[in-house]
């Protein structure tokens, strides 16, 4: 039956895979006929389901390692539940309107020798999928990634800073997994073009857990974008409110990249006046790595800065403010405080009692990491922040790290409670560090999309490749977005050098990416490039840095839409066109808002691209050129120069 008042027909079916058919049982809306839950039970071991919507299978998952189904429970119109001797599976319709359907299906109190894998079908050539990690690869779509019993926390490996439970498809249906599952994944690699979720007992969850429970839901509205809203208001969250507006409208300057961990009081100085005397404007000065007498003393070395206030007061007076990189770790023989949280207990400890781990400023097991879980250990941190603060005149902090896999292995959790898992340090890291305002920034993020903050993407290198080089900076800038993180700060111009400067080419092309992004962070800067091929490099890199600046009004327009309304500020181009399937597969483009779509050149030596311009009247931002979309932009002119970019005209 076709239902005249929304336009689609949504069908749920769950089949038991059995070797014979033995019947069906049906579970339907009370609200909407048209709404229905079909299942298939004969002698088989496995259990399938798939989610049909005119027709059209748009959702297709198998139910792994499930012993023959012995009994079918049919409680009422929305709800069944399968059991056999080792689980109870329950299939329960939530939410069901003209608009959107969602069922929950959950299996309770799993015993921990136990382990279950379900696994979703990616689809054919035309499904494309959303979400999921932030990777180094930061393919998108996402459905090309390959990952191998991949423990679904957040990580500094992999840059894997993100790792929210929630997939999002093409055809506008959704899964969000719950916290409480002790949760790996296996994409491609146990079974070719599936998505695989694994729910076992082992570390880096509690292997001493006697149960677990594992529970999803799975969404289906029309298609993404309603979907991804109704997934945002149900489950993601929102901002709780509007960052800096300065920090978005002019650049960050950081010591990082240019100076790594070479930094005094002379080179800070230098470096704010080279700023000043090359005439571009600033939002303030980022004093990064290695300013402290130790790591988590938390107190300026006097041999780099002798009077950090005064040179702090002097940087304002240039028109600066300042912020301070932070991190969350203490090392080992760093004194008296180090000994003071080991004292007290302020340390995550694994179950042997000890606190040992590393970070990239450590050796190994010469560190230990501030336990954000324990209200104490939190609060004593902060408290000598904000000191640090009334010390030496600085604004705000930039907080790196917080990763979950920076605790010691096999830790312990703060509690036997269900809602304690290792990614809790994580959201409780941020929650904390989120007061010091809105010019806060941080990297990691496990449902922390309430945060009034920048969430900065994980350091980026200084390459042409998608081995986190240049490509990635606008499919990261999209997977985040589409994790419920949309006001991103992206990692400096140019890349961290780590394999060395960016050069002259892949510096202007990486600013130009920047520019309809939320704000710019340089530390490599423009006067270390000369001019050539008719270029003018400085004047080039203050038009860009202007462009930005420009669009400030739509770019704060966006972040109230986010705090409002939950949508992103950066959105593929699918955004505006959502059922349209080339789209729903173009990685290198992006949306300002539904204003501008975006389109610059990622590789080295290109010098004209192809442009995709989905749904709408688009005029072109260098020329003034009309199209209609959607429509292809053949091996369009983008000298060394030019950012392609379009405005969508309103009738």
């Amino acid at each position: 039956m076709f239902c005249a008042k929304i336009g689609f027909f949504l069908l749920l079916a769950i089949a038991v895979v059995e070797c014979s058919d033995s019947g069906k049982l049906r579970i339907s809306s009370k609200r909407n006929s048209n709404v229905a839950v079909l299942v298939d039970s004969d002698e088989c071991r496995g259990v399938a389901f798939y989610v049909v919507r005119d027709g059209e299978i748009v959702y297709e998952s198998t139910l792994g390692h499930t012993a023959k189904i012995t009994t079918e429970i049919q409680s009422d119109e929305t709800e069944l539940i399968l059991m056999n001797s080792q689980e109870k599976i329950t299939f329960k319709i939530i939410d069901d309107t003209p608009e959107f359907f969602r069922f929950d299906v959950s299996r309770k109190s799993v015993k921990r020798d136990r382990t279950i894998v379900d696994c979703v079908s990616l689809g054919g050539n035309t499904l494309r999928w959303y979400g999921g990690p932030q990777q180094k690869y930061q393919y998108w779509p996402v459905e090309k990634l390959v990952l191998s019993n991949y423990s679904y926390v957040t990580k500094e490996a992999d840059s894997a800073a993100i790792a929210e439970r929630y997939w999002l498809n093409s055809e506008g249906a959704f899964i969000y997994l719950s916290d409480r599952a002790p949760l790996f994944i296996d994409q491609n690699s146990m079974k070719d073009n599936h998505l695989c979720f694994v729910a076992s007992l082992a570390l880096p969850y509690n292997p001493r857990a006697q149960t677990y429970d594992f529970e999803y839901s799975i969404g289906v509205a029309s298609d993404p974008r309603k979907a991804h809203m109704e997934a945002v208001h149900r489950f993601l969250g929102k901002p709780s409110g509007v960052p800096d507006r300065l920090m978005a409208a002019r650049p960050i300057w950081s010591t990082w990249a240019r100076y790594k961990r070479d930094v005094d009081e002379y080179v800070v100085m230098e470096f704010a006046k080279e700023i000043i005397d090359n005439r571009f404007t600033n939002s303030q000065f980022e004093l990064d790595d290695d300013w402290e007498i130790c790591y988590g003393a938390l107190t300026f070395s006097t041999v780099k800065f002798p009077n950090i206030r005064k040179t702090v007061q002097d940087l304002k007076a240039m028109g600066f403010r300042v912020t301070l990189w932070i991190h969350p770790f203490i090392n080992k023989g760093c004194n008296p405080w180090y000994n003071e949280a080991l004292t007290n207990r302020y340390f995550v400890l694994d179950h042997n009692g000890k606190e040992d781990t590393q970070w990239w400023n450590s050796e190994q097991g010469e560190a230990a990491y501030i336990d954000f879980t324990n209200p104490e250990a939190a609060n004593w941190y902060t408290s000598r922040l904000h000191k640090l603060l009334e010390d030496t005149g600085i604004d705000s902090f930039k907080f790196d790290a917080g990763e979950s896999s920076w605790q010691p292995d096999d830790p312990v959790l703060p509690s036997t409670s269900l809602d304690q898992h290792p990614l809790k340090i994580q959201t409780d890291y941020i929650r904390h560090v989120a007061q010091f305002g809105p010019i806060v920034e941080v990297r990691s993020g496990f449902r922390n999309q309430f945060q009034q903050i920048y969430m900065r993407m994980i350091d980026k290198d200084s390459l042409w490749s998608w081995n986190n080089g240049l490509p990635t900076l606008i499919t990261t800038l999209l997977q985040l977005n589409m994790n419920g993180y949309p006001l991103v700060l992206p990692d400096m111009i140019g890349g961290n050098g780590y394999e060395g400067a960016p050069s002259r080419e892949m510096f202007i092309r990486w600013l130009q990416a920047n520019v309809f992004m939320p704000s710019l962070q340089f530390s490599y800067v423009p006067w270390d490039y000369s001019d050539g091929d008719g270029i003018k490099i400085l004047d080039l890199c203050r038009h860009f840095v202007k462009l930005h600046e420009d669009y400030t009004d739509l770019i704060m327009e966006r972040f109230q839409k986010a705090v409002d309304h939950g949508e992103p500020v950066n959105p593929p181009i699918w955004w505006v066109d959502p059922k349209n399937p080339v789209a729903q597969s173009i990685y290198d483009e992006f949306l300002l808002g539904e204003e501008i779509l975006a389109a610059p050149v990622t590789g080295e030596g290109q010098t004209s691209r192809d442009i995709y311009l989905p749904a709408g009247e688009w005029q072109d931002g260098n020329n003034g050129s009309i199209y209609n979309g959607p429509y292809w932009l053949h091996n369009y002119p983008a000298p060394l120069s030019v950012l392609p970019y379009f405005i969508r005209r309103h009738k």
